[in-house]
């Protein structure tokens, strides 16, 4: 699915657009009175320091800054990100918790046999709120080089060299197996608790690279502390130009994206789906928002809540293939 720049819609344009598609179970007026009479809770199903972190914390700020409400972040790892999401399926429906999920929960259903979740029937998709490509970034003192030398590398040692991951099952592991399946290497897979945790090992040295979403990885590649080798796609990232893409290295399918998006349980209210949908959108539209989105090298996605209901169908269908076609299993 094409996804598009974002264009600022009036308020009013907004909240019919999401009226008319939530308003079966509608309120009259409750979203805009009496909720939210306390803090909301998001649930990050990964430790601090990782990519859905790194969006959704300058979201929560924005947020409180445009309506006066906190968003409170609260993060809950473990088993590539299916715990938090299973307690989010669970939590009341009354609109004081939402779950800010990620594609690794388009990729879990393939993995994990046992969900006791439905990403697709348990929650109620609101939006699409980043895309980015994947990068692979590596230790700069164990991988010395550019790509051409650290593909070299990782071929005269096949298994010597790992991969850090968030986890089993997630795009970062993924996108490793993938990247092996294409370029015919052996990298072993070391998961961890969060792309925090993988990161600052990667940074320590004790792995030698990572394949991550690009807004987690951004400000310690400006920083110096890790390298990045490549940009996955068919074109070069703005906020990182220098950094060659996939396609121009010989890995025209290697089309890998972390994206990052907004849920409520099911049968959270229609109106205060709507409410939140339309404070999305306007939060994703000021200039702090715009410029932290950039420098991430991430776009907003500009979809409607059933947009993303059917983005996320697809991409759990896209990914079912490539974990049967990689043959990759839950470490």
């Amino acid at each position: 699915m094409t996804l598009m720049h974002l264009t600022h819609n009036p308020r009013r344009d907004v909240l019919r657009l999401a009226a008319a598609t939530l308003a079966s179970s509608a309120l009259p007026g409750f979203a805009q009175t009496s909720w939210p009479a306390r803090p909301v809770t998001v649930v990050v199903p990964f430790p601090a320091g990782g990519g859905t972190d790194a969006f959704a914390r300058p979201l929560s700020a924005q947020f409180a800054k445009l309506t006066g409400r906190q968003l409170i972040i609260d993060n809950r790892g473990g088993a590539g990100g299916t715990v938090g999401a299973s307690i989010a399926a669970k939590a009341q429906p009354d609109g004081y918790t939402l779950f800010m999920g990620a594609v690794h929960h388009a990729i879990a259903p393939s993995m994990y046999p046992r969900l006791d979740y439905d990403i697709e029937k348990d929650f109620a998709p609101l939006a699409l709120m980043a895309n980015v490509p994947q990068v692979l970034v590596v230790n700069p003192k164990l991988v010395p080089g550019d790509f051409k030398a650290f593909l070299a590398q990782v071929r005269k040692n096949p298994g010597r060299m790992n991969y850090g991951s968030a986890g089993s099952g997630t795009s970062h592991h993924l996108a490793g197996e993938l990247f092996k399946q294409q370029t015919q290497t052996f990298i072993t897979h070391i998961p961890y608790r969060g792309a925090g945790p993988a990161l600052g090992d990667l940074m320590a040295g004790n792995v030698d690279m990572m394949f991550d979403g690009l807004g987690s990885s951004a400000g310690h590649i400006k920083g110096g502390r890790i390298k990045a080798l490549m940009v996955s796609g068919l074109k070069r990232n703005p906020a990182f130009p220098d950094v060659p893409c996939a396609g121009e290295l010989g890995l025209p399918d290697y089309t890998v994206t972390t994206w990052y998006g907004l849920w409520a349980p099911k049968g959270t209210p229609a109106d205060v789906q709507a409410w939140i949908v339309e404070e999305m959108r306007r939060a994703a539209a000021t200039d702090e928002l715009k410029a932290i989105w950039a420098s991430n090298g991430a776009e907003f996605g500009n979809l409607t809540p059933p947009q993303f209901g059917s983005f996320v169908s697809n991409e759990v269908k896209r990914w079912a293939a490539v974990v049967k076609a990689s043959g990759a299993k839950l470490d």
